[in-house]
């Protein structure tokens, strides 16, 4: 069964604006997570005004408090859950959900990079620092990726240090491993990575 779609949407910069505009005014911004089980653990998943804001692991490094996820529910998660236990079941190359990752305008910049990579292929930090303009960026694209708030649906596991080696993963090193070898299940990647 092949799934393959156009990729993550992220929200218009129109419905961002709303969101963080209500956030500056005071007003209560609708959240709402729940748990997903997955070959990595659980996964935490936060729904915001209709739109996926969060995706951690156990253990995720800069994880949000568990105060600021919302009510727990299964409610409205149907689509998130389904879509990954087909890419982890390896029949689904691309997500197709709504995204509203919160974060500064650069991030936001490099966040959408990410979902131009490939399935099964990975850039440098500094390809993504050139495609932003700047091959001097490179550090700050690291440091962008860092603070990916959509692990795994944002694919910052594909981006990887300019001799090919692993660098850095808010879920850990051994999770970025497993994502890749799960894309390019290859004897020659499953060689480098392991």
């Amino acid at each position: 069964m092949s799934t393959e779609t156009t990729g993550p949407q992220m929200t218009t910069h129109a419905t961002r604006t709303h969101t963080e505009g209500a956030r500056a005014m005071g007003a209560q911004v609708m959240r709402t997570h729940t748990i997903v089980d997955s070959p990595l653990g659980e996964l935490t998943v936060v729904a915001e005004e209709g739109a996926l804001a969060g995706l951690y692991f156990e253990g995720h490094q800069r994880r949000p408090a568990a105060d600021t996820f919302g009510t727990r529910t299964d409610e409205g998660f149907e689509p998130v859950r389904q879509q990954l236990k087909e890419y982890f079941s390896g029949e689904r190359r691309e997500f197709d959900l709504p995204l509203a990752p919160q974060g500064e305008d650069f991030s936001r910049r490099v966040w959408e990079l990410l979902t131009s990579i490939p399935y099964g292929e990975t850039l440098s930090y500094g390809d993504l620092a050139r495609r932003l303009g700047d091959p001097a960026l490179a550090q700050a694209v690291g440091a962008a990726n860092a603070l990916n708030p959509l692990s795994v649906l944002l694919p910052c596991h594909r981006v990887v240090a300019a001799d090919g080696s692993l660098r850095g993963y808010a879920g850990g090193l051994e999770r970025k491993r497993f994502l890749l070898a799960l894309e390019e299940p290859t004897a020659e990647m499953a060689a480098r990575l392991f």
